[in-house]
This record gives C-alpha cells, structure tokens and sequence, in this order.
C-alpha cells in the first residue's frame, strides 16, 4: 500500500473516492418509492393473474362450445343418415308395389298355390316385411281417411256403419308412414 492511503486508515479518514456514509442510508423517499414501485408490481401481477384467469375461463368456454357443436353436428349426421337410408328404402318399396299387386292378383286367382314362383312370391313378401313393409287390407276395421281412400259407399251385410266393408286395393305403409292408402267400399250400415 502506499502511504497516502496507510495514513488515510491510520488516521480514520476514508479516501475520497468512497461515498460517505450517510449517502450509503436509504432516505425515507429512497424507501417510499421503492415500496410504490413493489406495490406497483404486486398490483400488475395481480391484475396479469386476473387477466390470465379471465383469457382461461373464456378459452374453456370456446373449448366446451365447440365441443357442443361438434356433438351436435355428429347427431345430427347420424339422424340425416337414418332419414336418407329410411327414404331410400321408401323409395324402393314404392316402386315395388306394382309388382306386389300383380303378385296378389296371381294369388287370389289360385296361380301362386304352388311352384317356385310361389316360392318367389313368399320370399319377397318375407323380405319387405323385415324391411317394415306392412299391408292395409283388413275388412271390418273402422274406416281412417288417413290410410284408407273411399271408392264406394254402399250397404254391406253385418258390417257396422263408417267401417271398411271390402278392400278393392291393397295399402301399404312403412312404420307410421304411408306408402299407399288402402282403396275401400266404405259400409253405410243400412
């Protein structure tokens, strides 16, 4: 060490490029703004706590909304699924009914009693079954404008009034919709 700085340490005098001790003190000012400057921060933190859980909760909205949708949109394909398969074996049942009327006449003439096409016949008709393929053709029922079409009127022995005394055509109808209405003479009961 030099002696300039042996006497300044012997004789208690710090060099004087060191701060004095009363500039090393924070002051009271030193320390209220420091304190603003944390509650400052605390305060931002806070609201970026606030801020962050507000952006989650919308976010898990958005998520449980589209989630919904995406739900909804698989039930609903699956249900337009089931109404183009069901209209699509509508369709054909449809254009089949010739052919079953054809196949009824045959049958109440006596030419489908046996043989392979009466084999034909029964396998078809046991297949459109397990298809929901149903017919109207009960005489004695209670006449319905919305599965029977009235063609007659007239008096039918032991047949009350208002009730289907003879089927003339066949109706068919697929679950709770009608492919065709039953042709009827409707009894007058008299």
């Amino acid at each position: 060490m030099s002696e300039a700085q042996d006497q300044n340490e012997n004789s208690g005098q710090e060099p004087e490029n060191q701060p004095e001790a009363a500039d090393q003190q924070p002051t009271a000012d030193a320390l209220g703004q420091a304190e603003a400057i944390l509650n400052e921060a605390g305060a931002n933190a806070e609201g970026e706590q606030e801020e962050a859980g507000a952006v989650e909760a919308e976010l898990r909205n958005d998520l449980l909304r589209l989630q919904a949708e995406y739900v909804n949109y698989r039930k609903r394909v699956e249900r337009d699924r089931v109404a183009v398969r069901e209209n699509a074996v509508q369709s054909v049942l449809a254009t089949l009914l010739p052919v079953l009327d054809d196949i009824d006449a045959a049958r109440a003439h006596g030419d489908l009693v046996d043989g392979p096409f009466a084999s034909i016949a029964n396998k078809l008709d046991t297949i459109l079954a397990q298809h929901g393929l149903e017919r109207i053709n009960e005489a004695g029922v209670e006449f319905d404008p919305n599965v029977h079409e009235a063609l007659l009127r007239q008096a039918v022995p032991e047949v009350p009034a208002d009730h289907v005394g003879q089927v003339l055509r066949t109706g068919y109808r697929k679950g709770s919709n009608i492919l065709r209405a039953a042709q009827v003479l409707v009894a007058t009961g008299e």
